[in-house]
């Protein structure tokens, strides 16, 4: 079955035919007394059939009818202006020929030629738009009993690229009722006759006085404030808000404009997004060869995406799931088809094969995010914990340091700080162990530490979502929990920004705003799928789990934090604890008693040899097999 636009194109010829019939009927019509019509019909006859031997198949070579004239525009204008004035052009040299060749009567006016051009320009273009128009009243026709009103924040080319979008797709079922924009010289205007109605400071007494059903937020770059400010008066009214997609992803293929997708929770950060300067950290990557170890794990993947962006010489990653870099070396040689991508199956924990991938791709720059993070998993599996994020660090050093690595970052988390839990207290281990590494090198070799990501694997976001999407209940362990957060992007970006400014012996902090309390997270997210928490879903408390802290801090009290050329960014000079430590024999040690499964031993040591920790409050839970996510 062929597709209806064929169809309708059918007959827009069909309907050519007898346009162009009529309008050179009308040309001699327009010239000629009526009394002198019957004198030249021969003359109209042979124009008639030259108009329609050129005039179908020109307006066929300028693709007229290739098109869905329902979409109509100016552009489209253009073309049927070339379109007809070439056939016209066409038309009028032939009949020119054949009157200086006497094959026409006698006398025929030739001014009927010109006349011919407009009443064609004016038929065959007003024939196109009058199909649009058509279109556009029965849509609106359908569509306007039952269809949802909504208000667009941002009267710009996004908001008019969306209020079109609304008006010729029905499956939407939403019809655009006004634009609220900040700009005094937009305010009464109208765009595809929808009218700015005020201000966005308006939001709550036009939604009441128009009746809004939803809103929609027209401004890709709109900052988080604004957003939050806008979906906070939308709760209030109980009314549903979304966003526009941002440029980057529809240029990318992401999403298509009527797929408007809901406020994410994601936009209510409580400060601005990290800044990135493009041009440092391209410097420091690019024609590098530069290896990630974690490569398939979140903060592992968005690195390596990053990172190929910078153009290095070869991208080396390194993980031990082979599922997971399988996926991300298939992504990265679609998006990048020339860049030289290496993937290496290993474990951290295996020295010698460290030693051999160094001494085989000789990296330059090492980003090392290998590491099992989950808090509670690591409570019960002590062993793991410590082979892994310490001894595997460990490893990862010693390797880069025997080939000279240029560069060395460690990816760390702010439950290093004061450590309460087997995680947190491995991961401030592995920073000791990288600061300590920093000063038998005159390369850069530091650390990044940043608080919790939001959307990454095991992250709490997913696991609300899950919670939301199942009925509930939300669960959270304490009422008065507070965690930073920071997006994927930014986390990378904070990683990136460290190798390009690092000397060497720094700890990298961000500057992520104030904390958010894990309830609100929870309550936002829910109201953001629609539903009211503690009536359409519970929201219920189990309690703190064994390691965890009520707040996090992503520095030591009193520690000296000094500014970097990066306003987002801060320095913490070398960790000094370390300096009285013999911490290869402390390293030696962790690694004897994990051999030997003593992970009473393993806390005891670990307790000692981190300041500021409590780890005495943590028992060995080996024998513990199931606990509350």
């Amino acid at each position: 079955m062929r597709p209806r636009s064929h169809i309708r194109n059918r007959f827009v010829l069909i309907g050519d035919i007898a346009l162009t019939i009529v309008s050179v009927l009308g040309s001699f019509a327009l010239r000629l007394n009526v009394e002198e019509l019957p004198f030249y019909f021969p003359a109209v006859v042979l124009m008639c059939a030259v108009a329609l031997a050129i005039k179908i198949p020109t307006y066929f070579f300028f693709g007229l009818y290739r098109r869905l004239w329902i979409y109509a525009s100016t552009g489209e204008l253009r073309l049927i202006t070339v379109a007809v004035t070439s056939a016209s052009v066409l038309v009028s040299g032939v009949m020119l020929l054949l009157i200086s060749a006497g094959r026409v009567v006698p006398g025929m006016p030739r001014s009927a030629l010109g006349i011919d051009w407009l009443l064609s320009l004016v038929l065959i273009g007003g024939s196109r738009f009058a199909l649009r128009i058509l279109a556009e009243q029965t849509m609106s026709t359908r569509t306007d009993g039952k269809a949802k009103r909504a208000l667009i924040i941002g009267a710009g080319d996004s908001g008019a690229l969306v209020v079109r979008e609304l008006q010729k797709s029905s499956q939407l079922n939403l019809v655009p009722v006004g634009f609220l924009d900040d700009d005094p010289a937009k305010q009464k205007h109208s765009i595809h006759g929808v009218t700015v109605i005020g201000s966005v400071a308006d939001l709550s007494s036009a939604i009441d006085l128009h009746k809004i059903d939803e809103v929609i937020i027209a401004i890709p770059s709109a900052p988080g404030q604004l957003v939050r400010t806008i979906n906070d008066v939308c709760r209030v009214k109980g009314i549903v808000s979304r966003t526009m997609p941002g440029i980057y992803e529809l240029i990318g293929g992401k999403v298509s404009v009527n797929r408007l997708r809901e406020v994410d929770i994601t936009d209510l950060l409580r400060r601005e997004p990290v800044r990135v300067n493009d041009e440092a950290v391209g410097a420091a990557l690019e024609g590098k060869r530069v290896l990630v170890t974690g490569a398939g794990g979140s903060i592992g993947r968005e690195l390596c995406r990053q990172i190929a962006r910078r153009n290095p010489r070869e991208l080396v990653l390194l993980g031990h799931g082979e599922n997971s870099i399988f996926e991300i070396l298939l992504e990265l040689n679609q998006d990048y088809p020339n860049l030289t991508l290496s993937p290496v199956i290993a474990d951290v924990r295996n020295a010698e094969r460290l030693d051999q991938i160094f001494k085989q791709h000789q990296p330059q720059v090492v980003f090392h995010a290998a590491a099992h993070k989950h808090v509670p998993l690591m409570e019960v599996n002590i062993v793991e914990a410590v082979t892994n994020n310490v001894i595997g660090t460990r490893n990862v050093v010693q390797a880069a340091l025997s080939q000279n690595v240029e560069r060395f970052v460690l990816i760390s988390t702010d439950k290093a700080v004061r450590p309460s839990s087997i995680y947190g207290a491995t991961k401030r281990l592995a920073e000791m162990i990288v600061l300590t590494a920093s000063r038998s090198t005159p390369h850069a070799y530091s650390v990044v530490r940043f608080g919790n990501v939001l959307g990454s694997r095991g992250s709490i976001i997913p696991i609300f979502k899950n919670q939301i999407a199942s009925g509930g209940p939300v669960t959270i362990t304490h009422p008065d929990m507070f965690r930073f957060f920071m997006t994927i992007p930014e986390a990378v970006y904070l990683v990136l920004q460290a190798a390009s400014m690092e000397s060497g012996g720094e700890t990298f902090v961000l500057n992520m705003g104030e904390p958010v309390r894990i309830l609100d997270l929870a309550e936002d997210l829910i109201r953001l799928s629609g539903l009211e928490p503690h009536r359409d879903i519970e929201i219920s408390y189990t309690g703190i789990r064994a390691g965890e802290k009520l707040t996090e801090e992503l520095w030591d009290e009193g520690a000296p934090l000094a500014p970097t050329r990066h306003p987002d960014i801060f320095r913490l000079d070398a960790d000094a604890s370390s300096s009285d430590l013999n911490l290869p024999q402390a390293i030696d040690s962790l690694s004897r008693l994990s051999r030997a499964d003593d992970t009473e031993a393993i806390i005891k040591l670990l307790d000692e040899l981190i300041p500021n920790s409590s780890m005495s409050q943590v028992k060995s839970q080996k024998s513990l097999l199931t606990f509350d996510l």
